[in-house]
């Protein structure tokens, strides 16, 4: 890429779906606000696409008395396949915390 050498952009998207291992991805909400709404591992490719697999997603559940946007982020279930990676750096993260029924409490507090 930086070499002066042309290569297809399949090249191009192999090598970056091979170095990153996570997309988090922020939308700009109704009331104004930006929040997380997916946060996503990449898996590989399928063809020519970068092959996403989501881990935590935002469920919008309406909006307050303010007009603030509100929900929860939810596990869908998918444990990362980098998890082990990240043990065996010292992180300690339960498997528990990728289970479906594990919400996580708006992160977005009054006055924000």
């Amino acid at each position: 890429m930086m070499s002066g050498i042309e290569l297809p952009s399949r090249a191009i998207r192999e090598q970056v779906s091979s170095a990153i291992n996570l997309v988090v991805q922020v939308e700009r909400m109704l009331d104004g606000t930006r929040k997380i709404t997916k946060v996503s591992e990449i898996v590989g490719m399928e063809g020519d696409t970068v092959t996403l697999q989501d881990i935590f997603i935002f469920n919008q559940e309406g909006i307050d008395e303010n007009g603030k946007v509100r929900g929860r982020h939810q596990a869908t279930g998918v444990t990362p396949s980098f998890l082990p990676k990240l043990k065996a750096h010292g992180e300690n993260v339960s498997a528990s915390l990728f289970k479906p029924s594990n919400f996580r409490s708006d992160m977005y507090r009054k006055g924000n």
